[in-house]
């Protein structure tokens, strides 16, 4: 069960960075990387696991890694959840789409049967009516169709700070290596670009360890 408690803005080291940001009409900022899934990708064909599932894993758990990212705008303070779920987009066979909440802090054969078992419900009779507590989510999407190299995201307006993570269609380098455009959007009265860079640091580690099981 997640866990939520409350920043003390009295002692929060940021506290005049939140004041500064939250005061601007656009406060986010994001970035795109090319990350390495060279290996992801072997383990995928050698195992038959989904390439989508195993990126989103890695992608949650390392966002769990960076306490900024767990992290959200309440009532004009902070709250930080220890582990947050996942809502992602679901392709439906109208070509409409719905969202999926799926939770990642459990075995990884654990992860994927159920994973698997919540896609095919919502990809049956799914709504993009959230199912869980929106506030503590990671919003998730992909644009498997493109190899891009920069995203523009929408945000609602208000104290709405849930990270948003997005990646494209993976495609070799020069070198030969399989690169895939990983995007990321906070809300920067809550994390910086060092928070940032952390989270894709973490989902290479992340990456490893799954490589390496």
């Amino acid at each position: 069960m997640t866990v939520m408690k409350r920043i003390d803005m009295n002692t929060y080291p940021r506290r005049d960075h939140f004041a500064h940001f939250c005061a601007m009409a656009y406060p986010y900022v994001g970035v795109t990387v090319d990350a390495d899934v060279t290996d992801l990708l072997a383990l995928c064909r050698e195992k038959g696991y989904s390439f989508y599932l195993l990126v989103l894993h890695a992608v949650a758990l390392a966002a769990d890694e960076v306490d900024e990212f767990r992290r959200r705008i309440d009532q004009g303070g902070i709250v930080e959840y220890d582990e947050c779920p996942t809502s992602h987009t679901e392709l439906k066979p109208d070509g409409t789409y719905a969202y999926c909440t799926l939770r990642h802090h459990m075995p990884l054969a654990d992860y994927l049967a159920k994973a698997e078992a919540a896609r095919a419900a919502v990809r049956e009779s799914g709504t993009i009516e959230e199912e869980d507590d929106v506030q503590s989510m990671y919003f998730i999407s992909t644009l498997p169709w493109l190899h891009y190299t920069q995203l523009v995201q929408p945000v609602a307006c208000g104290e709405e700070s849930n990270p948003r993570i997005t990646w494209g269609k993976y495609q070799p380098d020069a070198a030969g290596r399989m690169m895939m455009p990983l995007s990321v959007l906070v809300h920067h009265a809550l994390a910086d670009g060092l928070h940032i860079a952390k989270f894709y640091e973490a989902f290479d580690r992340q990456v490893r360890l799954l490589c390496n099981e």
